[in-house]
């Protein structure tokens, strides 16, 4: 039986991942590393904020001190703050699904943003309570793909539910991206993949693959750990 939930950030929530795309061009077109939309889609899109800036300054065979790396991710963090001031809107069902799981199973949030980029948005969409546990790019070495994230999203709850009897093979992921997924499976957790991203033949390493969260249910979401 499903017992925990854990739902990505960018792609699953809301759609940040253009004011993501905008925040870097703002930083790294005047250094001469910007890149297409295109190219942040198949190429950065799924990396935490450390990683990006580190594939984008490999791109090009540029060196990238340590110090220099949280200059960029400080300062990356301010633009996002300003560009999403203006408000975000969730994916469609996602409030509802994510609030009515919630009231049955523990509900985490498993995510390669910083939690100043997360936390303003949980609270303009009333979200703020609904995840009782929250792994972020501060709490991991390693983005996804690796699994790092989701292994220790299902430790949390087993720390914070040890009654629930909470283990990988009962938890699922709805995840955007294929980097998400394999996060997600490297950690022994099934997938429901999500077409917010990518098109479906790009996700299809996941469980199951749909092209919205609107009207989907514990009901069916138990279904995927039965099947």
């Amino acid at each position: 039986m499903l017992k925990a939930v854990i739902f990505d950030f960018d792609g699953i929530i809301v759609d940040t991942e253009p004011l993501h795309y905008r925040a870097f061009q703002q930083i790294l077109e005047p250094l001469g590393l910007g890149y297409s939309w295109d190219e942040y889609v198949g190429r950065y899109m799924g990396f935490d904020d450390r990683d990006a800036f580190v594939e984008a300054f490999a791109a090009t065979g540029q060196q990238l001190s340590h110090d220099t790396l949280e200059q960029l991710i400080d300062r990356k963090a301010r633009i996002f703050q300003e560009v999403i001031a203006s408000g975000v809107a969730p994916y469609p069902g996602v409030v509802r699904l994510a609030t009515e799981l919630a009231e049955k199973v523990p509900v985490a949030l498993c995510s390669g943003a910083l939690p100043s980029d997360i936390l303003p948005i949980l609270n303009l969409l009333s979200l703020e309570k609904v995840f009782s546990v929250m792994v972020t790019a501060a709490d991991v070495a390693a983005s996804k793909p690796d699994p790092a994230s989701y292994r220790l999203a299902v430790e949390r709850l087993q720390s914070a539910f040890p009654q629930h009897g909470i283990e990988p093979a009962t938890c699922l992921a709805i995840e955007d991206t294929p980097a998400g997924i394999a996060s997600a499976k490297g950690a022994g957790i099934r997938v429901v993949g999500v077409t917010n991203s990518y098109p479906a033949d790009h996700l299809t390493s996941a469980s199951t693959v749909i092209d919205s969260l609107d009207g989907v249910t514990f009901a069916s979401l138990n279904a995927v750990i039965n099947g």
